[in-house]
């Protein structure tokens, strides 16, 4: 088991490290959407035209990465919406039983199935080099590659989860503040 939870640790910090990059995308794209704001009020005054579809575009595309790569971050810090209502009431035992029988028919399959509907889709974006159909617009496929990059990232926080959950009902290297998600 030590191993498994080596595993489990190391997938952790990954996800950790994903984390606090979109931390630093999330500044980025609230810095490129104050610049859109601004720019586009100068614009309509002044006629310099700064505005782009470079830089509306960079903010759809900064939003589309924090959204992605934090899902995993979010798994990982037991963030995303649940209702609590009867789940906080739970001993800790029966919502290890949840998230482990949770994550091994809900998550880890729509990961799966999310990563076998685009894929196709993705590697086409790559053969044609897919850009943006706006002047001034982006490419799209590096922006699609990261469909895949995401789910393969929430899978792994999945089986960190599916390890931590099993220790806990092993009580290994569970205590009772730690609800069996990998927080490092």
């Amino acid at each position: 088991m030590e191993r498994w939870l080596k595993l489990a640790q190391a997938i952790d910090r990954l996800n950790l490290w994903v984390g606090r990059l979109v931390y630093w995308l999330v500044l980025v794209m609230v810095l490129v959407g104050a610049y859109n704001a601004v720019v586009r009020y100068l614009d309509r005054y002044t006629g310099i035209g700064l505005s782009s579809n470079f830089y509306i575009e960079l903010q759809w595309y900064l939003f589309s990465l924090v959204f992605l790569l934090g899902a995993s971050y979010a798994l990982q810090r037991d963030a995303h919406v649940r209702v609590d209502v009867v789940y906080g009431r739970l001993s800790p035992r029966v919502r290890a039983w949840i998230n482990l029988v949770g994550t091994g028919i809900f998550l880890l399959p729509f990961c799966a199935l999310m990563l076998w509907v685009s894929w196709g889709w993705v590697v086409n974006s790559w053969i044609v080099r897919e850009l943006s159909p706006d002047p001034g617009g982006l490419p799209r496929y590096p922006l699609k590659t990261m469909l895949p990059v995401a789910f393969v990232l929430l899978a792994l926080q999945g089986i960190s989860m599916l390890i931590h959950q099993f220790a806990r009902l092993r009580q290994i290297g569970a205590d009772t503040e730690h609800d069996g998600f990998g927080k490092v």
